[in-house]
């Protein structure tokens, strides 16, 4: 529990806006003059559009968007969890945050790449995990229960890749590898492709939640637009988010 909470929380203090916080209590604790226009240059330089975008692409390449229609055959097709919350209030109804691996899983499905709908049960409060809420919305859309199976409660990729290889052998032939349709995120993809094959899968990337405008590394801008030089909170985000990803790719060395 110590080692998953440090994990979350360490990476916090050297993204853009923690390293700024931590440079302007520098300046109140030793009086290091340069730590003022040193936070203000990295939260600048993070929010600008062209860098967002520019670290957004890094971390989703090589991946483009696919057809479902046009991926391979496999033994299942396998959603990471995420993209579900609960809305606040005594109802505790669900709306979507970010649908798209969903929606990925339930294509893949439809278009009969694979028997098996497999999700992974991220906590989303309320007793419920995020592969019990994907399995109620897919049976509203056609998919047979029989059909899907979520794990139990994960927290990481790690946990996740495990978990996932413990079920297929469950469920599946022993006599050959799992073959799987890894459906996540675009960004998180390449860390998650080397998890599952280091647990014995053989993985059919296929991405989605792409956040990056479509073309070259800094393509999608007019660079005459001042927006794009100003600082954003949205863009900052995404930045952040980037960085993050890299850092966990370091640390799982997946690089």
């Amino acid at each position: 529990m110590v080692v998953f909470f440090l994990s979350k929380l360490l990476p916090l203090l050297i993204l853009p806006l923690g390293l700024s916080l931590l440079l302007l209590f520098s300046r109140i604790f030793f009086r290091w003059r340069w730590a003022v226009p040193s936070a203000f240059s990295l939260l600048w330089f993070f929010s600008l559009g062209v860098v967002s975008n520019g670290l957004t692409r890094l971390i989703e390449s090589p991946w483009e968007r696919q057809s479902a229609l046009k991926a391979p055959q496999a033994d299942a097709i396998v959603v990471l969890s995420g993209g579900r919350i609960f809305k606040r209030g005594k109802s505790q109804e669900t709306e979507w945050n970010d649908p798209d691996r969903f929606f990925a899983g339930v294509k893949l499905f439809k278009a009969k790449k694979a028997p098996r709908l497999l999700f992974t049960g991220e906590s989303r409060g309320g007793g419920s995990t995020s592969g019990e809420l994907y399995i109620k919305e897919a049976i509203e859309l056609g998919i047979p229960s029989r059909a899907m199976s979520t794990t139990s409660m994960v927290r990481n990729t790690a946990d996740e890749a495990k978990k996932i290889r413990v079920m297929l052998d469950r469920q599946t032939s022993h006599l050959r590898q799992h073959q799987i349709l890894l459906v996540t995120s675009a960004s998180h993809m390449k860390r998650a492709k080397h998890v599952f094959e280091s647990n014995g899968l053989k993985v059919f990337p296929f991405p989605a939640d792409f956040n990056a405008k479509p073309g070259s590394f800094l393509d999608g801008f007019k660079w005459s637009n001042p927006y794009h030089w100003m600082p954003s909170a949205t863009n900052l985000h995404h930045s952040s988010k980037a960085l993050r990803e890299v850092l966990a790719r370091i640390a799982y060395r997946t690089w």
